[in-house]
């Protein structure tokens, strides 16, 4: 199943996702270094990844949604579609919880900060696997005539018939 909202041939939620999901989890790695050596800088960083990555993730949500809806109901992939956009939304959400708790000092974060920021990390290896799921196992965002001699997807579409090596 094909992605709805696309540039130059290619999924757009499948290219923007990658942003936020290094910068929130290398955010998780940054507040690891920082709780073990207690620089200061690591947490800084960390504080300002955060505000990037939830804003990156909200705009993956945006087209994430604009290829659910092209999803058939009643499909595995329209259920897990939704657990994944659900889940992905708790993710943004409990990173931001844990930047708006650093505000008064983004030097070192509270305990309560690090745990949602934990939590947040942790449910987006769910989510990651899950939205793998859907790309992966159920074919969805790949082009209809996708196979291993392909033409560029800046050639057009490829015809599902044309489709070989499946």
């Amino acid at each position: 199943m094909e992605a709805r909202a696309k540039v130059l041939g290619h999924p757009i939620h499948q290219m923007l996702i990658v942003l936020p999901l290094g910068l929130l989890s290398t955010a998780v790695i940054f507040d690891l270094i920082h709780l073990v050596t207690h620089g200061a800088t690591w947490s800084l960083v960390s504080y300002w990844m955060i505000a990037a990555g939830v804003i990156g993730g909200l705009l993956a949500a945006l087209f994430g949604v604009i290829d659910w809806t092209k999803i058939p109901s009643g499909t595995r992939a329209y259920r897990l579609g939704i657990l994944h956009g659900l889940g992905n939304v708790c993710v943004v959400l409990f990173f931001a919880i844990s930047w708006f708790l650093r505000r008064s000092d983004p030097a070192d974060p509270s305990a309560a900060a690090i745990v949602f920021l934990l939590i947040g990390g942790g449910l987006s290896l769910v989510t990651g696997w899950l939205g793998g799921e859907l790309v992966d196992r159920l074919g969805v965002g790949v082009d209809d005539g996708a196979h291993l001699d392909a033409p560029s997807s800046l050639s057009g579409p490829v015809e599902p018939s044309a489709a070989r090596h499946r």
